[in-house]
């Protein structure tokens, strides 16, 4: 129940909905019992209607037993009509109190369901919210290892399956319990003799229900992991949807869906069999101890110790016992469900950030001296990708990273804003740790324009506007037109309200790297990182694009990692990345008088 009650308390204040909610329940359940209980005064006017009315002047002290009812209906009879009454009179009178009665018991049914509704969607709200906001804190190189499809599965699927966890568990606890004690205690009234000889039959209903369910909520979690699975699948699939296409791999991805769609299927099947088992052998096992009863009971009513009209509402207040009794049969796999699906919400919501702010954080305010890589060494897991690298940045200076594809540049460029922490030895920035600096702070004063053009389903302006969201109209323009952006996007439908689709497909690729451009130039951050910028420009905008982007970087600190070689001749310090350790740095004519790996580089460019 631990999981239970972890989930319960995003409901906080909880004591807002269950105080309301135990009252009508407690209510409802009282109605509800009391429309049964009428049923034997009606028929005892039925059966011996001409029967006299007892006098009773006062009101009849409460106790536990048929004679307290037949003495509380003599009692409201002979004060609304005496002695001399009329069958029919007493008859409409008992069946407009029960029509009372029931109206009375499903407002409050109706009351308390509206109260669990309204702390379910709260629940969900506040659990959905901080299981976001965490995957958001969480680092870069924790996604690096999972599956984007599990996380969106575990956010979206498995917190829906939690939500009705709680709204069943709270009915199994307040309103089927408040249920069967009540019509326990009318029965017990009726006839303690029948009821504890019904009573030996339910430990055998409760064993059999008991081991249908038993294996339900491990069956549970395999299933909410292989949806992740399903999810994961079809997010790759969508994603690539291009490359599946150019490489004719539609029959392998479909199969491969398929597939793991089979395995959900499987495990879904053997729960909803388990599931759709136990309310009906619950529902039989109830009608074999009706039977039952019936003999017993029967044998009770000619034997002349139980009244006739008393017995046939013992056997309608019993029928109705074996539905909350069947409803809690029915909520123990959709709580067992539940609670699979909370443990994997739970397990992501306690995933901690791998990098945190250190307790004595300190906030950047911009950059005034240099950058310095200090003998920086970096590990994915065991394999050393960074091995030993030292160089400095100036301040106002551009420094470009080049060298052969996976020698570590743009690792190198990730570990500035902390996307990752260095394995041993430190990053610098005006001689103070990035480890003892605040992150949001440190990414406040840092732009990133990475290789991989980020968009977003969003309008052209909004997408801009993301490192500034006070920017005006004015500067996100400005910002647009150093990109060499402003006259594409005047010549969408809206402008800068066009919407550019999932991930920027509505633009081509030259369009979506210079809106990524605009993003950078708009925030103006004191530390640029450059990871080919130009990648994806044809030649007219590349070199349109990198005029601007000479101009932006006169007179920044900015870290340019480049292929095209062209482009990066300019810069103040060149360094030559080999196999995650500096193999030559200098400037363009330097590197090019040394013959070394970048003249070559050069040399093969140009050949190309």
């Amino acid at each position: 129940m631990k999981t239970f009650w972890r989930l319960l308390g995003f409901a906080k204040p909880v004591e807002k909905f269950a105080i309301p909610y135990f009252f009508y329940t407690l209510l409802y359940a009282f109605f509800n019992t009391f429309n049964f209980v009428l049923i034997i005064p009606i028929l005892n006017t039925l059966f011996d209607g001409n029967k006299i009315v007892s006098r009773i002047d006062a009101m009849p002290e409460f106790k536990l037993s048929t004679d307290y009812l037949t003495d509380l209906t003599n009692y409201l009879l002979y004060k609304h009509y005496g002695t001399n009454y009329d069958v029919m009179e007493i008859l409409v009178f008992l069946s407009v109190a029960v029509v009372v009665s029931v109206l009375l018991s499903n407002t409050f049914r109706y009351l308390g369901q509206r109260t669990i509704e309204t702390m379910r969607i709260y629940t969900l709200r506040n659990l959905r919210n901080r299981t976001f906001d965490n995957v958001m804190n969480l680092n870069v190189g924790y996604f690096s290892n999972e599956r984007k499809g599990d996380i969106i599965s575990k956010i979206s699927s498995d917190v829906q399956v939690v939500q009705f966890c709680i709204t069943n568990t709270l009915q199994v606890i307040f309103r089927e319990p408040f249920l069967i004690i009540g019509y326990l205690v009318a029965l017990i009234a009726l006839s303690w003799q029948l009821t504890i000889f019904t009573g030996l039959f339910l430990p055998v209903t409760a064993l059999v229900i008991g081991g249908i369910v038993k294996r339900l909520r491990h069956s549970a979690r395999s299933a909410q992991e292989a949806y992740g699975e399903l999810t994961s699948a079809l997010d790759e699939s969508l994603t690539g949807i291009k490359i599946i296409k150019a490489y004719n791999a539609t029959g392998y991805i479909k199969q491969k869906f398929h597939d793991i769609n089979q395995l959900f299927s499987d495990i879904s099947l053997s729960i909803a069999r388990r599931q759709q088992l136990a309310s009906p052998m619950s529902e039989f096992l109830g009608v074999s101890t009706v039977a039952i009863i019936m003999i017993y009971g029967g044998s009770l009513v000619l034997g002349g110790e139980l009244p006739a009209a008393d017995f046939l509402g013992y056997i309608a207040i019993f029928s109705q016992i074996t539905r909350p009794a069947r409803a809690v049969t029915d909520s123990l796999s959709t709580i067992n469900q539940g609670l699979a699906a909370g443990d994997r919400v739970l397990e992501l919501l306690d995933t901690r950030p791998a990098i945190e702010n250190a307790p004595d954080a300190k906030r950047m305010d911009g950059l005034h001296e240099a950058i310095e890589f200090r003998d920086v060494h970096f590990a994915y897991d065991s394999r050393e990708v960074i091995g030993g690298v030292s160089f400095t940045v100036r301040r106002g200076e551009t420094v470009a990273l080049v060298g052969p594809s996976g020698g570590g540049k743009s690792t190198l460029a990730d570990l500035v804003p902390r996307f990752y922490d260095v394995t041993s030895g430190a990053i610098l920035i005006d001689g103070v740790n990035v480890r003892q600096l605040d992150l949001e702070s440190l990414h406040a004063h840092i732009g990133v324009v990475a290789q991989e053009t980020i968009l977003f389903n969003d309008t052209i302006e909004n997408n801009i506007r993301l490192g500034k969201r006070d920017a005006t109209q004015a500067e996100i323009e400005a910002a647009a037109r150093v990109a060499n952006a402003h006259e594409f996007i005047m010549e969408t439908e809206n402008g800068y309200q066009a919407n550019i689709g999932d991930r920027g497909m509505k633009l081509s690729g030259g369009q979506r790297q210079r809106l990524s451009i605009a993003r950078a130039v708009l925030k103006n951050p004191d530390i640029l990182i450059l990871d080919e910028a130009t990648s994806a420009l044809d030649t007219e905008s590349e070199k349109l694009v990198q005029d601007a982007l000479n101009s932006l970087l006169e007179g920044r600190t900015s870290v340019v990692i480049a292929h095209r070689l062209s482009t990066i001749h300019n810069a103040d310090k060149i360094i030559v990345i080999e196999h995650g350790r500096i193999a030559e740095q200098g400037t363009h004519h330097e590197l090019m008088a040394l013959g070394g790996i970048y003249s070559k580089l050069i040399e093969m460019q140009q050949l190309a």
